[in-house]
């Protein structure tokens, strides 16, 4: 009776052990991510990121999407491309690249985003565009291989 009272509290320490050593090397996510840096988690749609690559001290980062991305959003249509690349500091994202939005007919990439209270800026060239934080509460849901969106590329 002893052994397996041993072996038991040996088999509780391994499993306690193990579950600590995995909280602490398990990455957050990148929606996570975008929190930390005071960003909402509705910049990025839902459920398409497959992985990134974060420099924690310049803030240089890339994301990694399932595909290319396509979604209507607030009367917007926006792309993302399969690799997002750019620099993240607080309540900052800049020299975006692999972002776009659709605008007069024309794709124009989004370079730069910023928060300012309970809004977020999106700058693209020299038009810039503010919308409420709320806004962007919840991820939007990407539209795949849209045909309309293919025509439009098309056009551009």
């Amino acid at each position: 009776m002893e052994s397996a009272t041993t072996l038991a509290a040996i088999l509780c320490t391994i499993l306690i052990h193990s579950t600590l050593i995995n909280s602490f090397t398990e990455f957050p996510t990148a929606y996570e991510v975008l929190e930390d840096y005071s960003f909402p988690v509705g910049l990025l749609p839902d459920g398409v990121v497959k992985g990134y690559d974060l420099n924690q001290i310049t803030g240089e980062f890339s994301a990694y999407l399932n595909g290319t991305c396509r979604l209507f959003e607030g009367g917007y249509q926006v792309k993302y491309e399969s690799k997002i690349t750019g620099f993240i500091s607080n309540s900052k994202l800049s020299g975006l690249k692999g972002v776009s939005v659709l605008f007069f007919n024309k794709w124009r990439k989004i370079g730069q985003i910023l928060r300012h209270g309970n809004h977020v800026h999106f700058f693209s060239g020299v038009a810039a565009e503010k919308f409420h934080i709320g806004d962007f509460d919840e991820s939007p849901v990407c539209v795949w291989h849209e045909p309309e969106a293919d025509l439009l590329d098309q056009q551009a």
